[in-house]
């Protein structure tokens, strides 16, 4: 059997594997382990076992990681977070729809602490739900704003996906942050113009006013947000001011966090410790999986089917939209079947060549892969996010309730993804200016 056999048949199996749902760090790291046993010996396979995931896992970047994540569990167990809801639906009170512009507009501010999309979604839905099913907004709206709201998190940085892609794609991170920053307002808008389209199409989905808030009250609302502010400027002035870096942003906001929460008195030892388990938990499970991907990535090296599988692609002679609209319904089938930290360390190994082949900027592709990853947390039957506000909501609205919500806002992604692809000056932007 040729190296490149072996090669195409690991990557068969492993897809086999994930079918029936094991691991996916675990399927990456015996395949990856068996291929490169039957392609140059059991001892050159141990080593792999040894080196890789050691080499991996010393990379500083990594450590980044787990600060941002115990930033975001530290926000939302200590309800930091609260305030920018309550300015946001102060400033947004007399618009149609106000209360789903506002848990918009406040999971844009969650992401700008916290690298993830569940847990955006985790800490609106368990604020701006309640509040707009009080309000007699319709279930599927209210539901389905907040479940696609949460994915902004993984585009405004800190982002634990565009981290890892850069330590993958030895780029940048802070310009794959920076280019995350216009994607995701962007995003932000895009889903604000939806609530009003859908509005403006059936007015009964929501109340033409919320409330009245006089101009005194509204300021008044934006002091509540002074925790998510203070932390902001930390991260971003320091970040951007070229104080620290991205590793040590991550710590930096992290105890900010966490001495904001201790005088505000919110900080227990309960809350403290939960943050610490799910950062730890978190962390572990994302390690494994990028072990497994390095050890994925050495395997189609040493075999040749990398290359291959890219000379293949690019042989096709299909045009640049072309491939790329094969990428996009890849993502888009994986975010049904995978969580997207997953398919995209899967991925990565076989598309980067082609990227690099094909001309693209590895930049741009980087925050186009996070955009369709995000779009796959909101798509059936996996969407990560549409389960956590299920979780949240309980029995009052059901499942395929909030799937229908989501609905609207996946054909606005999927329209901004197409304009990426057209413009794509609109990652590029902001890095080519502050450089």
């Amino acid at each position: 059997m040729s190296d490149i056999a072996i090669g195409l048949g690991g990557v068969g199996i492993l897809f086999l594997l994930i079918a029936f749902r094991f691991h996916i760090g675990f399927a990456l790291i015996g395949v990856s382990f068996v291929g490169l046993w039957m392609l140059r010996g059991w001892n050159v396979a141990w080593a792999s076992v040894g080196v890789i995931p050691y080499q991996f896992s010393a990379n500083w970047v990594l450590s980044s990681i787990p600060m941002f994540l115990f930033l975001g569990y530290i926000c939302y167990q200590t309800n930091l977070t609260s305030g920018l809801f309550k300015a946001a639906r102060a400033w947004t009170s007399a618009l149609p729809g106000g209360l789903a512009i506002a848990s918009i507009l406040g999971s844009a501010g969650f992401a700008a602490v916290s690298g993830s999309s569940v847990a955006c979604s985790a800490a609106m839905g368990r604020i701006a739900v309640p509040e707009m099913l009080k309000h007699k907004y319709h279930p599927e709206l209210a539901t389905g704003t907040v479940a696609v709201a949460g994915t902004i998190g993984a585009l405004i940085p800190p982002s634990i996906i565009l981290i890892l892609y850069g330590i993958i794609a030895r780029i940048s991170i802070s310009d794959l942050f920076l280019g995350g920053i216009s994607v995701g307002l962007l995003t932000t808008l895009f889903y604000i113009m939806v609530v009003f389209v859908r509005i403006r199409l059936n007015p009964d989905l929501a109340p033409a006013k919320d409330e009245t808030m006089t101009m005194a009250m509204r300021f008044f609302a934006l002091k509540e947000t002074w925790p998510i502010v203070v932390v902001m400027l930390g991260i971003f002035g320091g970040l951007f001011g070229g104080i620290f870096t991205p590793t040590e942003a991550g710590a930096i906001g992290a105890f900010l966090a966490c001495v904001i929460a201790l005088l505000r008195g919110d900080l227990t030892k309960t809350r403290f410790v939960e943050a610490a388990r799910e950062t730890m938990t978190t962390t572990a499970s994302l390690i494994i999986i990028a072990i497994g991907a390095s050890l994925l990535t050495r395997f189609l090296v040493l075999s040749g089917t990398g290359d291959f599988l890219s000379d293949a692609i690019l042989s096709i002679g299909a045009q640049p939209a072309l491939l790329m609209l094969g990428i996009v319904l890849i993502y888009l089938v994986l975010g049904m079947f995978l969580e997207p930290i997953g398919s995209m360390l899967l991925t990565l190994p076989i598309f980067l060549p082609v990227v690099d082949d094909i001309g693209w900027s590895t930049l741009w592709f980087g925050v186009l892969v996070t955009k369709l990853l995000e779009i796959g947390m909101i798509t059936p039957p996996v969407g990560m996010n549409v389960f956590v506000v299920k979780g949240v909501v309980g029995e009052r609205v059901s499942l395929e309730a909030i799937f229908r919500g989501v609905a609207w806002f996946i054909v606005a992604d999927l329209i901004l993804v197409m304009l990426l692809y057209i413009f794509p000056e609109i990652v590029s932007i902001l890095p080519t200016l502050l450089k």
